[in-house]
């Protein structure tokens, strides 16, 4: 199995662009996306946003088009003064330009890209085409910008601490701060490899010739959550998963918040998106976690794909074994 490619360590002074990867930014959202500079200013980065961050650039439903995307992101890939990428926003985007991102530009300045949404499916492609760690965190601008500002003042602090830590430290960050949330959906132990995200795009990049291999799913934690649609939907994807082999492979689940799925819950004896898990699952007796928070319910616990982890479904535990950065080295290009 091949080994995560991890990037170096932040360090202060760093600097982070916030960029246009998928979604346009609209004028409304302006204060959030300056008040997320401020969050990882605070942190002790520089921060600069990419050219095509701009209030009212758009094509159809994103930022640019993909070529345009694509092109400045491989200029951020290939800038040794950037030592890490944050998304502005999800959307719908980043399946069109898969096939024009320089991989070689990675493997050799291999850099934090910060993120979920649509930008899961840029962690999950990146890391089956060169073991990228693939930073499954807030965006900035709904997220750094917008769910921290409106929770209580400690658990804003918590989330600062624990990202620079995710960013900085050499250390496994180990146990995540667990919340009343979390339910044991079925029981056990188990560690392995962190691979997940929004469950759609989880089916959508299997599709592509960028695909996992079904190896790298044996033994992992598989991590997703779902926004909007339906609770049938859902139990669609899972099976397409578990057609696919891949529910046979992993040894654990981890499922995130649900935000705004019809159907569950509903008058008319809809199922619970646990019993949709356990529907699909069937005998296989592996540990599943539920309602933990990352995804578009809320702020997010950081999920580092490629990331060893420790699950104890029955304990509602989640431990990161590694850490997500490596050391400096005299080979590393100077930011």
């Amino acid at each position: 199995m091949p080994q995560p490619l991890r990037p170096r360590a932040l360090r202060p002074g760093d600097l982070v662009v916030v960029a246009s990867l998928s979604g346009p930014l609209h004028a409304v959202y302006e204060p959030d996306l300056e008040q997320a500079e401020v969050v990882l200013e605070r942190m002790g980065f520089r921060v600069r946003r990419s050219p095509l961050l701009e209030v009212g650039r758009h094509r159809w439903w994103s930022a640019a088009s993909p070529v345009e995307i694509a092109t400045e992101f491989n200029a951020l890939l290939r800038d040794p003064e950037v030592r890490a990428v944050i998304a502005h926003d999800g959307g719908q985007t980043a399946l069109g330009y898969l096939d024009l991102i320089d991989v070689e530009a990675i493997r050799a300045d291999p850099k934090p890209i910060l993120g979920y949404s649509d930008i899961s499916l840029l962690h999950l492609v990146l890391y089956a085409q060169t073991g990228l760690v693939g930073f499954h965190t807030d965006l900035a601008t709904p997220g750094l910008g917008g769910h921290w500002q409106a929770a209580p003042v400690a658990r804003r602090a918590e989330l600062e601490k624990l990202y620079s830590t995710l960013l900085t430290s050499t250390e496994p960050i180990g146990m995540l701060p667990a919340a009343p949330s979390w339910e044991c959906w079925r029981a056990g132990r188990t560690e392995g490899r962190l691979i997940g995200g929004v469950i759609n795009r989880i089916v959508l990049a299997q599709a592509t010739p960028y695909a996992l291999p079904l190896e790298r799913f044996d033994g992992a934690v598989l991590f997703w959550e779902e926004s909007g649609g339906h609770a049938s939907h859902v139990w669609s994807y899972l099976q397409v998963l578990r057609h696919a082999g891949i529910l046979d492979r992993i040894a654990g689940m981890v499922v995130g918040i649900p935000n705004a799925i019809d159907g569950l819950h509903s008058p008319d004896a809809s199922p619970t998106l646990r019993e949709i898990v356990l529907d699909v699952l069937g005998d296989r007796d592996i540990p599943v976690l539920g309602n933990v928070e990352f995804g578009h319910a809320g702020p997010n616990l950081p999920m580092p794909v490629g990331i060893r982890v420790a699950l104890d479904a029955r304990q509602r535990t989640l431990s990161l074994l590694e850490p997500a950065v490596r050391p400096s080295t005299v080979t590393d290009p100077v930011g």
